[in-house]
């Protein structure tokens, strides 16, 4: 039995926990925590269907914390709950090696969702934690994925144009198992939101499509609060906002609606008198009641009689289990990569169209598959030939349709992936991947299964001139830890990047050709997934060394076999080496990488891109360091010195340099 005293007390509990975390760390936020203490014990208790014992029960609801600053509430709320996060994994609150870091963070901590932390992409995430909910609900029943997804924002995410663009994606989708909950709280770093900002959010939301609630002064009011909450949760057709007036650092004597609040204003002195006015012992830390405990444990428990009615559900259910359970395990049916189309060498087929094959061919047997464009579908060959597209009457459709939001678009592929069950693809063309930069370095953190198809690849783009021709980009992604970076050199390649982006578990980024290219002799899958491989040797006694190695990737592999063969009419022994990937290749051992880079043979890399790292495999590189030009696209490349001549020109110069 619960008392309105109890509550009370539970939720200075929390509002205590969110002073002492941050004062043990001298590190950390405050006030948001203890302002929305009480949503969180409302969502926590009364509302969300969840059970600790089983973090990742697939029917579970899901909660995202946007104000991701505000850890210390989710960090707080899991440990009461019964969650595997003990008291002291929250005295270790942003220390090293600690399982509570300052953000929260998608397989580190459990119960967190997804990995928020730049503002704005929590309620993107929470955007595709719900799409892939709606969209398994249709395909699968409502007996096997039946839940809700809620997301605490504030005015630092509503802020950020990442939010504008997920809310008109979500609203014009009809998600409507969607509840946003608004801290409306008017407080910024630099002081009351009012200096930079004088939006009606609750006016934009409903021109979104969003059904909005407006609570008013009721962040202390529990009744209210799971009022407006449930009436959200009845509107099945849109998504809800729920706006609550909140202030920050409540109930401090000092720091009650204070900027200060937002970061670690609170001295010892300060928490004492907080925690006075709360009728707790100001000389106490980390102070919970048994009853306050008990509380919290029981209604993390309480969720266990779902989980297991949701498992004799399952266990009944005369669906497609076998496609399923594939999406939930994120892999395909049996025999699945048989699915994927091959082609002839001497056929010219862009690399784009032949990703574009692979995703049509492969929707038939990797069930978790579905994806779009922001815009680019044809271009970018993630547009399914005749499928249904994912709509608010539609949404078992695997056709998706981004709209021109590319910033969404990341953000909402990491909660697709998070989500489970669904294996989300995204294109742009490749230089627009600035736009995705934030969401496709968060997949990396967390090792989001999404894949990308980054188009148009390189200055072969053409006329569009420099503004849409990416040089420095391979160079950026390469830079970022946990991300796969394919470029391959054929329509063949191309099939095997697929292969490999399916059963790999992080993020891969194909970055694709515009124009055609020649479909090469002896492209092999096994190299590919080995990051790069010996495509051609001239004829040598088996033990001999060559003359020298050209490695190229993507459209520069078939430039790279051209003037091996006029390399070879100067009596030059001249291997080609496809490095489709650097981050496979930098896994295998150093007798593999010696085995196809061998350290004593004069190596020349060749790729219509900057030049940046390539020291670290190759003596020397052809690329473009400079922006590009509008031109034809051949054209372009040869005038930027991506042609036969510069790659035997600087052939003949090294081994000069070298036999000198």
């Amino acid at each position: 039995m619960t008392s309105p005293d109890l509550e009370l007390r539970a939720i200075n509990t929390v509002r205590a926990l969110a002073m002492d975390l941050p004062e043990k760390a001298r590190s950390g936020h405050q006030g948001t925590a203890m302002a929305l203490a009480p949503l969180a014990h409302v969502l926590w208790t009364r509302i969300m269907r969840y059970d600790a014992g089983s973090p990742e029960w697939f029917d579970r609801d899901r909660f995202v914390l946007s104000a991701g600053h505000a850890s210390v509430l989710l960090y707080s709320m899991l440990h009461l709950t019964g969650y595997d996060l003990s008291l002291d994994d929250l005295k270790a609150f942003r220390q090293w090696d600690s399982r509570t870091p300052g953000h929260p963070e998608r397989g580190h901590t459990p119960g967190v969702e997804v990995t928020t932390g730049p503002l704005g992409q929590g309620i993107a995430n929470a955007v595709g934690l719900a799409l892939a909910e709606a969209h398994l609900r249709a395909r699968f029943s409502s007996d096997v994925c039946d839940h809700r997804t809620f997301v605490i924002c504030g005015d630092g995410d509503l802020s950020e144009g990442v939010s504008h663009e997920a809310a008109s994606l979500a609203g014009h989708l009809g998600l409507g198992r969607l509840v946003a909950i608004y801290d409306d709280n008017h407080i910024t770093i630099d002081g009351p939101t009012e200096i930079a900002l004088s939006d009606d959010a609750p006016a934009r939301f409903r021109s979104y499509g969003w059904h909005v609630i407006e609570l008013g002064e009721a962040a202390n009011d529990l009744d209210a609060l799971e009022s407006g909450i449930r009436e959200a949760m009845a509107v099945e057709d849109r998504p809800s906002l729920v706006v609550v007036r909140s202030h920050i650092g409540f109930p401090s004597p000092r720091f009650t609606d204070s900027p200060k609040a937002h970061g670690n204003p609170f001295d010892a002195a300060e928490i004492a008198a907080t925690k006075s006015v709360m009728g707790l012992d100001p000389d106490q830390s980390f102070q919970i009641d048994s009853d306050v405990a008990d509380l919290y444990r029981e209604a993390g428990q309480r969720g266990a009689s779902h989980r297991r009615e949701w498992e004799s559900r399952l266990a009944s259910w005369t669906g497609d289990r076998a496609a399923f359970d594939a999406a939930r395990s994120g892999t395909g049916l049996e025999g699945w990569a048989k699915a994927l189309p091959a082609w002839q060498a001497g056929e010219s087929v862009a690399t784009r169209v032949a990703s574009g094959a692979c995703f049509a061919a492969l929707t038939e047997t990797v069930p978790g598959l579905l994806g779009g464009g922001a815009d680019l579908s044809s271009n970018t060959g993630t547009q399914l030939p005749d499928a249904t597209a994912f709509s608010a009457q539609t949404p078992e459709g695997r056709q998706l349709y981004f709209g021109i939001r590319e910033h969404a678009m990341g953000a909402v592929l990491n909660g697709m992936a998070a989500h489970g069950g669904t294996i989300p693809l995204g294109g742009t063309f490749f230089v627009f991947s600035d736009y995705m930069r934030p969401a496709v370095r968060l997949a990396a953190l967390a090792s989001h299964k999404v894949i990308y198809s980054f188009t148009h690849d390189s200055v072969g783009v053409g006329e569009d001139g420099p503004t849409h021709q990416p040089v420095e980009h391979l160079a950026s992604l390469r830079a970022m830890p946990g991300l796969r970076v394919v470029r391959p050199a054929d329509a063949n390649e191309t099939a095997a990047a697929w292969a490999d982006a399916i059963g790999h578990d992080g993020p891969t980024a194909l970055v694709l050709s515009r124009q055609n290219l020649p479909v090469l002799e002896g492209t092999d899958a096994a190299g590919v997934s080995r990051g790069a491989y010996v495509l051609l040797d001239s004829a040598r006694p088996s033990d001999a060394m060559p003359d020298l190695v050209l490695v190229g990737t993507g459209s520069e592999v078939s430039l790279c076999l051209k003037a091996a063969a006029v390399l070879g009419d100067d009596d030059l022994a001249v291997r080609v080496v496809s490095m489709p990937c650097w981050e496979d290749f930098d896994l295998q051992d150093e007798a593999y990488q010696a085995e196809v880079l061998p350290a004593a043979v004069p190596t020349i890399a060749v790729e219509a891109g900057t030049t940046f790292g390539w020291d670290r495999w190759a003596d020397e590189a052809i690329g473009i360091d400079r922006f590009g030009a509008s031109a034809p696209g051949g054209v372009a490349l040869d005038r930027l010195g991506i042609n036969v001549e510069a790659v035997v020109n600087a052939a003949r110069a090294l081994i000069g340099e070298v036999t000198a």
